[in-house]
Order: structure tokens, then sequence, then C-alpha cells
């Protein structure tokens, strides 16, 4: 016991050395945005979720984590369970809406923070792939007796899901895609590559104003309203405190996880159910500023890759929502979660059920 955590500990010291040194070789040396708000740390404290926050514990590329999720038990219980993965700027608090109607219909709600983003631990060394982070997925679901579940991806949890059901088809009853990033690889419609150096030095200067102006644009197609500002707020106050280098520098290796891992090519082998649920008006590509004014126009196009993606997946329902953007269960959440409902569909009695 005693030489394991002499080795935790030194993974953990060279991890912070490893952090170190590229912080400096990227010039982080400017000062925080100007930016008024609450400050929280790096792992979200002093922001609270509308659930007590549980915690799964485990030990990951020699590296000791602390993976933070809500559990939701039903007050009627239908005996299924929903695991809800959040998007790249979003949390599990985000789905605040979604835990409340899911589980008033019966459902056992999971829904953690996946390692590097809000509540949970944000390594200053890993290796970001969706195979690691489907994997520790699947290790908290373990640990709380959980072998079988619908799985429900938002955004970048959209492609987590895609890696979900591909690595563990036998755990999956059904998958849920809302507005999932992915359905198109950047990088071979001509989005250029960008090193990790410069996406941190990109969210560096993350603010409350841009992401409420990104979020503006492409999440709620140009319309705002007050019960947006909570959201902005949760991820702006991370870039405020004391942690934002080793918020930012998560960021950035999240989003080279996400350019450089596609799972388009894939979608034929998806063996479950999959409702694929589509906001038209979304216009979200991962480096679409990056692009040749000529490419960027060819990103983003929802309603056309939506059929597309529906079109090459086996089991695939597709539900379009003509007047909203990527985040339908924020901005229309009473449609969202109507079409959500009536696209679940019952698991398939076995013989010993009936």
């Amino acid at each position: 016991m005693v030489a394991r955590n002499l080795k935790l500990q030194f993974a953990a010291l060279l991890s912070a050395l490893i952090f170190a040194g590229a912080v400096a070789a990227a010039g982080a040396t400017g000062a925080k945005p100007s930016d008024d708000g609450p400050a929280y740390g790096p792992e979200l404290q002093g922001f609270d979720y509308p659930w007590p926050v549980q915690h799964f514990r485990f030990t990951s590329q020699g590296t000791a984590l602390d993976m933070a999720y809500i559990d939701v038990l039903a007050p009627k219980p239908n005996g299924r369970t929903a695991v809800l993965l959040h998007g790249k700027n979003f949390c599990a608090a985000t789905w605040q809406d979604t835990v409340g109607v899911l589980s008033a219909a019966g459902y056992h709600i999971i829904a953690p923070d996946q390692i590097g983003f809000c509540k949970s631990t944000k390594p200053a060394h890993y290796q970001f792939t969706f195979q690691q982070l489907a994997a520790n997925t699947r290790a908290l679901l373990t640990s709380i007796g959980i072998n079988r579940a619908v799985m429900i991806g938002h955004s970048t949890g959209g492609m987590l899901a895609i890696r979900y059901g591909l690595m563990y088809p036998e755990a999956v009853e059904q998958l849920v895609l809302v507005d999932p990033i992915g359905l198109e690889d950047w990088k071979a419609k001509g989005v250029p590559w960008q090193s990790v150096d410069a996406w941190y030095q990109q969210e560096l200067h993350t603010s409350a104003d841009s992401i409420r102006n990104y979020e503006r644009t492409t999440y709620y197609v140009g319309t705002w309203e007050p019960r947006y500002e909570r959201w902005v707020q949760m991820l702006a106050g991370m870039y405020r405190g004391s942690g934002r280098e080793i918020v930012a520098w998560n960021s950035a290796l999240l989003y080279d996880m996400i350019y450089t891992q596609p799972v388009f090519y894939e979608f034929g082998q998806l063996t479950m159910p999959v409702l694929l649920m589509i906001g038209d008006k979304d216009t979200t590509a991962i480096g679409k500023n990056l692009a040749p004014p000529a490419v960027r126009p060819t990103l983003g196009n929802y309603p056309v890759l939506g059929k597309a993606a529906a079109a090459r997946i086996p089991h695939a329902d597709l539900v379009e929502f003509p007047d909203l953007g990527h985040s339908p269960q924020l901005q229309a959440p009473e449609v969202f979660h109507k079409a959500l409902l009536n696209g679940l569909r019952a698991p398939p009695i076995s013989h010993t059920d009936r």
C-alpha cells in the first residue's frame, strides 16, 4: 500500500511538472479576462447542483481521479435507468429539467461530470479519448450496479454516447443523441489542425461575454432568455477562479480529442435503437472559425447532417425541431421532453419476463 501511494504521489508530481512546463511553453502570462461575476474553483467549488453530488474515485493512467455524478431515484420506478451525458460547454447540472421529467416518468437517473469537466478532476496529464471516457463511465455504472441503461448524450456527449454504444452494445437499451456533434468529419472537410497550445491560448480568453455570444448564436438561434444566464456563469466562473489555467488546459486537451477522434465513419456499426433529435437551426462545427472562408458554409448544416446520419444508422428514428438550435432541451424544454418521452422505446420483453 505504501509503495502504491508513493507511485501515485510521484505520478501526480510528474503530472504537475508536465503541466507547468506546458503552461510556460504556451506563454501563459497574461492577466485574466476582464469579467465580472462569481468565481468558482477548478472543480466548480461554490456552484451548487440541484441534487446531492456523489463521487466515484478511481485510478486511471496512474492518476487518482474523482468523477462527480448525480444519482436520482424515481418516486415510482419503472425499472429502467437513463444515463445523461453532457456536452463540451455543459455539466450534469444543465440536465436539470430533463432529470425532473425522466424521474417523474419512472427512470433512475445517473448524470456524471466527465473527467476534465465541471465538478470532476481536471488532471494535468491525461490522454483524453472517447474510449477512455466511455470506459470511465462504464466503471462508474458498474460500481453502482447498473448493467444496462438508456444512454442520452447531447453535443459532445452524443459523440461519447456513440463510442459507448460501439464499445458496450450489450449494456445499451437505446441511444438518444441530442444534436450530437461528430455528424461530420471536420478535418476531412477542410478544418485545419490546431495545436493543443493554440487551443489553450484560445481558452484562456474565455469570459462570460464570449460564452454568451457563442451560445446566443449557436444554441438559441439568436435569442436570449434570462434563464440561460445561470449556465453561462457556471462556465465563466471557473475561468475567473484561481484554477483557470488547469480548466483552460483540460478544455484544450478535450478540443483536440473531439477534432482528432471522429465517430462519423462507424454509424453503421450501431446495433441498438437510436433516437436522433436535431434542432435544424443548429450550426455547431468544431474549428469552423479556423476553416477557410469557402469551407465554413459547408460545416454544421444540421438539417442535412441529421438526415444523412439517420440514413446510415441501422435502427434510427429522426426527430427534427425546425425552429430550435443546438440545445433544444434548454431552449424549448416542453417541446423537447414530449418528443423524448414519445421516442423512448420500451425494452424488448424476454421469455423470462412473460
